[in-house]
């Protein structure tokens, strides 16, 4: 969220942070409830002092005087009562309304409104060339008997699978791969809950506003996150850290659920788009200084970038416009990942510099040098989602009897195997 002083303050440029982002926010009504509310702040300050001096007046006066003072107290007691009521009711309203407020976009992102208009700028790796004709993942897998579609759908419905055997071992193993390189790089690891509360939503920016893509548990009040990110930053809300312990770097390991409504058109083949999956996130709580968080951006960038070179799939990194960067997003680029079924780069990471928008509503903050307590940034990235990076894997390593090579990187994993 945005601070409503801020907003009032920097009125065109939040303008055209919700025009480029292609979101309906009201900043004269923000505007004009944050007057709203500062008006009754006044008119609430002005009772107390108030009361505080009829009290003060009271034990030095005389009988007659004591009661006219309980006639003015009791009249200002009711207004204070009112005005409190009014006070309470305006900040709900404007908090709510300052959760829809969109965070000003890097002025590096490109304009655009959707993803078609987002910008490679750089490449790794090329696409592998195959002798033969390459299967699909899902090929692969039924065939080695790696997965089961079939039966996993029967138990639990559209898009659902089972891996099996060497699959499950590979997959853990890409899991491991992530975190080792993560604890190198001094990272803290985090198993953290899939079930959440609806604060932890509101506060990472998933509610409100993407209700329909969480699974909701009606009967407990709870949900279940759809990335390790939602833990974190819930883990760390209403927290007050020291400067001296910043920056805070978090690997969280998680399962994750989403409902992916309204993806029915798009490509869900196989492993591609499910609702359940497993993911190693990064997540940075940092100073709120820009430099400071553009150099974590690129650290957490690299970060997913080398686990992708140590698994050996070519990847394009793009620079996301600002119509498909997401309400709170200052700044945020995709990796995607080749798939020689498809014939295309797909997403596999995303990385995103929030400055304090997430913060703000989380309440995460720290104690500068200085003593002032200020609203820290986050950031975060994928450092491994599986199975999507799994299917990548497969196909990209696979070899014309239907065994798949395995890279260096990956065989300490695996009893130094080099195929399965």
């Amino acid at each position: 969220m945005l601070d409503a002083k801020f907003i009032r303050d920097n009125q065109p440029a939040v303008r055209t942070a919700a025009e480029l982002k292609g979101v309906d926010f009201d900043v004269d009504a923000a505007v004009a409830l944050a007057d709203e509310v500062r008006s009754l702040q006044v008119e609430v300050d002005e009772g107390q002092r108030l009361r505080r001096e009829i009290s003060n007046r009271f034990r030095t006066s005389d009988a007659q005087a004591r009661e006219e003072l309980r006639r003015r107290a009791a009249e200002n007691d009711d207004t204070l009562k009112d005005n409190r009521a009014a006070l309470a009711e305006a900040r709900g309203r404007l908090n709510d309304l300052l959760l829809l407020a969109p965070n000003i976009p890097w002025e590096g992102a490109p304009v655009g409104t959707g993803e078609e208009d987002n910008v490679v700028i750089r490449e790794w790796g090329r696409p592998p060339e195959f002798g033969f004709e390459p299967k699909d993942h899902v090929e692969l897998l039924e065939q080695r008997g790696w997965a089961d579609f079939e039966h996993a759908r029967n138990t639990a419905g559209d898009r659902a699978y089972s891996l099996k055997s060497q699959a499950v071992l590979l997959e853990r193993a890409m899991h491991s791969l992530a975190l080792d390189t993560l604890i190198g790089e001094e990272f803290e690891l985090v198993s953290v809950p899939a079930l959440v509360q609806r604060q932890a939503l509101v506060g990472t920016g998933f509610l409100p506003g993407h209700g329909e893509e969480i699974y909701y548990l009606e009967r407990d009040d709870l949900y279940l996150a759809g990335t390790a990110e939602v833990g974190l930053v819930g883990m760390s809300s209403d927290t007050i850290f020291d400067v001296k312990d910043l920056p805070r770097r978090y690997a969280g390991i998680s399962p994750c659920f989403r409902r992916e409504v309204g993806s029915a058109s798009r490509d869900v083949r196989g492993l591609l788009r499910v609702h359940q999956f497993e993911k190693v996130e990064q997540f940075v709580i940092c100073e709120a200084d820009a430099e400071e968080s553009a150099r974590w951006h690129d650290r957490l960038l690299g970060t997913a970038e080398t686990i992708l070179q140590r698994l050996e799939l070519a990847y394009q990194v793009v620079e996301t416009c600002t119509g498909d960067m997401g309400l709170g997003k200052y700044r945020m680029n995709d990796i995607n990942t080749w798939f020689p079924s498809l014939g295309i780069y797909r997403e596999t990471h995303s990385c995103s510099t929030l400055h304090d928008w997430q913060a703000r509503r989380a309440g995460i903050r720290y104690r500068d040098a200085t003593g002032t307590v200020r609203f820290a940034h986050t950031l975060n990235n994928t450092a491994v989602a599986t199975p999507r990076l799994l299917a990548a894997f497969v196909e990209n390593h696979q070899r014309h009897d239907g065994t798949v090579s395995l890279p260096d990187a990956l065989r300490p994993y695996l009893s130094g195997r080099e195929v399965l």
